[in-house]
C-alpha cells in the first residue's frame, strides 16, 4: 500500500512579490549598467549647473548671501543642498523614459501574460529608480565637497535624517515618473512630460533665498514641493533654521509617493487597447 505524498508548500502572496520584484529590480538595474548615456547625460545637467553658479555667479553670489567677501563659499554652501535635489529630479526622468519605452516595446504586454505579480514590475522600477537617485546624489555631492562644500556642524543623526529625506523625496519623484512613463505614448513624449521635475528646482529656493525674489514670484517658489525639502536638507546639514519646512516637505514626500503610486497602478491594471 503507497503512503500518500506529503503536501507541498507553497510560497506565500508576499514571498512571490518579493522574489518577482528582485527579478525585476536585477533586469532594471542591468538595462542601466548597459545603456548608461541616459543616465549620464541627466547627471551632467546638475553638475554643469552647480559648476557654472560657483565659478561664474559664485562671488557675487557668496557677498550677497553671506554679507562678507567674495569667496564662493558662503554660496558653496547654499547651493549643494538644493542641487543634491535637483539631481534626483533629473534623475528620475531616466525612469519616465524606460517605464515609456517598455510599455511601448511590447515589454509590459507580455508581462501582463505572465505568472508574475504584477505590481513586480512596477515597484522593480520605482526601487532601481531610487537606487540610481542615490547613486547620481552620490557623484553630485562629492563634486560639491571636492569644491569646497563642507558639513562640519551636521551631526550624525542629521546626516541620517539627511539621507532619509533624500531616499523619501527620491521615492516619490519616481512613482510619479512612473506615471508619467506609463501615461505617454513615446519615449520622447515621456521626456518633455517630465521635464517639471528639472524646471521645478529652477524656480525654488535652490539658487536664490525667496525673500530676493520679486513679491509677486515668491507665492511660486514656495508653495512647491522642492523649496521646504531644500531648506530642510540645508538645516540639516548647515544648521539654519528647519521651521515647519521639515513638516511640509515629508508631508509633499508622502503626498506625491501615495499620488504616483496610484496614478501608476490604474494606468498599469488598465485593459490595453
Amino acid at each position: 500500500m503507497s503512503t500518500p505524498l506529503a503536501p507541498v508548500a507553497r510560497p506565500s502572496r508576499i514571498s512571490l512579490a518579493v522574489r518577482d520584484s528582485s527579478t525585476m529590480l536585477r533586469r532594471n538595474l542591468l538595462h542601466a549598467r548597459r545603456y548608461p548615456s541616459m543616465t549620464l547625460n541627466l547627471l551632467l545637467t546638475p553638475v554643469m549647473l552647480l559648476l557654472l553658479f560657483v565659478y561664474v555667479f559664485g562671488g557675487a553670489m557668496s557677498a550677497g548671501i553671506g554679507g562678507g567677501g567674495a569667496d564662493r563659499s558662503e554660496y558653496i554652501a547654499y547651493l549643494v543642498p538644493g542641487l543634491l535635489l535637483m539631481t534626483i529630479g533629473s534623475t528620475t526622468i531616466g525612469t519616465a523614459v524606460s517605464v515609456s519605452m517598455d510599455m511601448t516595446e511590447g515589454i509590459i504586454a507580455r508581462f501582463r501574460t505572465m505568472a508574475i505579480h504584477r505590481g513586480s514590475v512596477l515597484f522593480g522600477h520605482v526601487v532601481g529608480g531610487v537606487l540610481q537617485c542615490v547613486a547620481s546624489v552620490i557623484l553630485v555631492g562629492a563634486v560639491g565637497v571636492a569644491i569646497g562644500f563642507r558639513s562640519t556642524d551636521a551631526t550624525a543623526l542629521e546626516w541620517l535624517a539627511a539621507f532619509g529625506l533624500l531616499v523619501l523625496f527620491a521615492t516619490a519623484l519616481t512613482w510619479i515618473a512612473v506615471g508619467m512613463g506609463l501615461s505617454s505614448p513615446n519615449a520622447e513624449a515621456a521626456s518633455n512630460n517630465a521635464m517639471p521635475l528639472i524646471f521645478l528646482p529652477l524656480i525654488s529656493s535652490a539658487f536664490v533665498p525667496i525673500d530676493a525674489m520679486p513679491g509677486w514670484f515668491q507665492p511660486i517658489a514656495e508653495y512647491q514641493p522642492f523649496t521646504p525639502a531644500i531648506e530642510t536638507l540645508r538645516g540639516l546639514l548647515l544648521g539654519t533654521e528647519i521651521g515647519h519646512n521639515g513638516w511640509i516637505a515629508v508631508a509633499w514626500c508622502l503626498g506625491l509617493a501615495v499620488l504616483g503610486y496610484l496614478w501608476s497602478r490604474s494606468l498599469f491594471d488598465r485593459d490595453p487597447k
